[in-house]
């Protein structure tokens, strides 16, 4: 089984994480945050994972704390996982279409963080989410997981659109990139490693 638990407490934060990359898509998301709860539980059926998520955060000051720590603790989670990497196919990517908005996620499983992202949003709020937390979010998720991931919105639009494009098209890329490809012996690197 390909799970993962993490916990992280700090003096910003709870939040307790129980991951399954081969999964059903089953979600039991809360994060105190009706929005973050809609694109994670968006993120966990699409990509056919399993994630019970319970985050604890300082929502009195706003919302940053609570989502850049949920994006470290997912990005340890699918680090834990996925594992030795043994076997997978390593690159995983996907074009979403959600109305008039049409995103791209593409993902390298490489062992180094790098994060690019040139999503603009046309407003600072979705319900009680603050959009600036969608760049740190994935940040902290490519950091945490040491994954190279990119996002490019090859056609803007409207913020709830574009935001809930990005979350289930990095959940097929991921979907992509963790399954297990026969074919692949050890690792899918010519250096012999993933790291």
């Amino acid at each position: 089984m390909r799970t993962a638990q993490i916990t992280r407490k700090t003096g910003e934060t709870d939040i307790t994480m129980r991951f399954n990359l081969d999964g059903s898509g089953k979600a039991d998301i809360d994060t105190g945050i009706g929005f973050f709860n809609h694109m994670m539980d968006a993120f966990t059926r699409h990509g056919m994972f399993d994630c019970s998520l319970k985050v604890k955060g300082d929502l009195n000051i706003d919302g940053h704390h609570s989502v850049e720590d949920t994006g470290i603790v997912l990005g340890k989670a699918i680090a834990e996982a996925v594992g030795d990497k043994k076997g997978i196919r390593r690159y995983g990517y996907f074009i979403l279409p959600m109305d008039e908005v049409l995103v791209l996620c593409a993902v390298d499983l490489c062992g180094r963080p790098y994060f690019v992202n040139d999503a603009e949003f046309t407003a600072p709020m979705i319900g009680d989410f603050d959009t600036q937390l969608i760049q740190e979010f994935f940040y902290a998720v490519s950091y945490s997981a040491a994954m190279n991931l990119h996002f490019k919105v090859i056609r803007g639009g409207n913020a709830h659109h574009v935001a809930e494009a990005m979350f289930k098209a990095f959940a097929k890329a991921l979907d992509m990139a963790t399954e297990i490809d026969p074919r692949v012996e050890g690792v899918l690197s010519t250096k012999g490693t993933l790291a």
